[in-house]
């Protein structure tokens, strides 16, 4: 992909992702990375939507974080999805305050699997991660956001690919995929499914919990080399 074609994705997938409903204001953010080039593209700072232009969309070295040849600052989230693209093989990464995610978020609670509408798109429960020290929301605030995203999944020995989600404490929904549209598109279900876990959690706190097997039947029937959801 040249840099017109992915500062074009970059842009449209903003476009799209303040259509979806999943931010208002300048919240939020959508890049895309092209690991051949080493680079990857993210919006300015602080630009409202309806503003963006592909000329906007600023890029940045995977080897240092700078921004690459613009007058523009990118957004302040930069270094988040950096260590997301250093810790994960992804091609995009969304990054949103939507209302129920955010909420489970600052709740310091995980989005549960608690049924086969989440194991279509998740395979498990979607994570939340520690709190931040003192030490690293003074000190490269986040980078230190990325980190700990990419620690949570170490620590719990979870696939990036299967989940490809995660809280972060106190602050909101990140996802990625292997472009703009499977992101935003992963950004879209993680909102309904933590909606979803909201109401059960009021209807049934104790509900149980789906078996196993019926998580990963769900999951498999649309993802990986027996997956036959859809059209070949």
């Amino acid at each position: 992909m040249s840099f017109r074609d992915l500062r074009e994705t970059v842009y449209r997938g903003h476009l799209d992702l303040a259509a979806s409903g999943l931010v208002m204001g300048t919240f939020g953010n959508v890049s895309a990375v092209d690991r051949s080039a080493g680079i990857f593209v993210i919006k300015p700072s602080g630009v409202p939507y309806d503003a963006l232009t592909p000329e906007h969309m600023v890029a940045v070295s995977l080897e240092t974080g700078e921004a690459i040849s613009s007058r523009y600052r990118p957004s302040s989230d930069t270094p988040t999805h950096l260590e997301l693209y250093r810790g994960f093989d992804c091609g995009a990464v969304v990054h949103t305050h939507s209302a129920y995610a955010t909420t489970l978020a600052q709740a310091r609670m995980p989005v549960r699997c608690m049924g086969t509408t989440h194991a279509d798109h998740f395979r498990g429960d979607i994570p939340v991660t520690r709190s931040l020290t003192r030490a690293e929301v003074e000190q490269e605030y986040e980078r230190n956001t990325g980190l700990v995203i990419v620690e949570t999944f170490r620590d719990l020995r979870l696939d990036p690919a299967a989940v490809s989600a995660a809280l972060v404490a106190n602050h909101g929904p990140f996802t990625w995929g292997p472009d703009a549209t499977r992101a935003l598109e992963k950004a879209r279900v993680l909102e309904y499914v933590a909606q979803l876990d909201w109401r059960a959690r009021i209807v049934a706190p104790d509900a149980p919990r789906p078996d196993d097997w019926l998580v990963n039947k769900h999951y498999g029937r649309k993802h990986g080399p027996r997956a036959y959801y859809g059209q070949p």
